[in-house]
């Protein structure tokens, strides 16, 4: 599969999932409200994690194809998957006052029980922000990896 059409693919997969999580999440209203409701008040974060993964995905197998194997530790793969995980996470807060994502309440419940009153205020207050972050570190490692591929083409020009 070329690295573009691998790009696109994996990049669309994130954001369907991302939508199927807020129709699932969220019974008291219909599919189309929840998408819509999702997309009018998250589309950065939601486009912003589709490119990611998507740029994540064309990086890696454009460096495959290049004949680039890149030793990246397991950690460097968790961390993009993980600052998707936490990007998401927190984006589902922001939608719990239009009535999304229902489910997402009552995980937020556990939290002061698994973090502590005061530590779970700041996760929900600052839950826009902190998924964000979580974009960060997603474009963050596709830096990483973009530098890498670059920093091995150098390195076979030169022999």
């Amino acid at each position: 599969m070329r690295p573009i059409t691998k790009g696109v693919l994996f990049g669309s997969v994130t954001v369907a999932i991302y939508l199927l999580v807020v129709v699932i999440t969220t019974p008291a209203l219909e599919p189309s409200a929840a998408v819509s409701a999702a997309i009018q008040l998250n589309w950065p974060i939601i486009s912003g994690m589709g490119i990611g993964i998507g740029m994540q995905s064309y990086l890696a197998a454009f460096a495959q194809k290049f004949g680039c194997h890149l030793k990246m530790r397991r950690g460097a793969y968790g961390g993009n998957s993980g600052g998707t995980a936490l990007t998401s996470f927190f984006s589902f807060f922001s939608l719990i006052p239009l009535g999304c994502c229902g489910w997402w309440l009552y995980a937020i419940s556990f939290l002061p029980s698994i973090f502590g009153a005061s530590l779970s205020a700041v996760l929900v207050d600052y839950s826009q922000t902190l998924s964000y972050v979580g974009l960060v570190i997603i474009f963050g490692f596709n830096l990483v990896t973009y530098f890498k591929i670059r920093q091995k083409q150098k390195q076979l020009i030169s022999t």
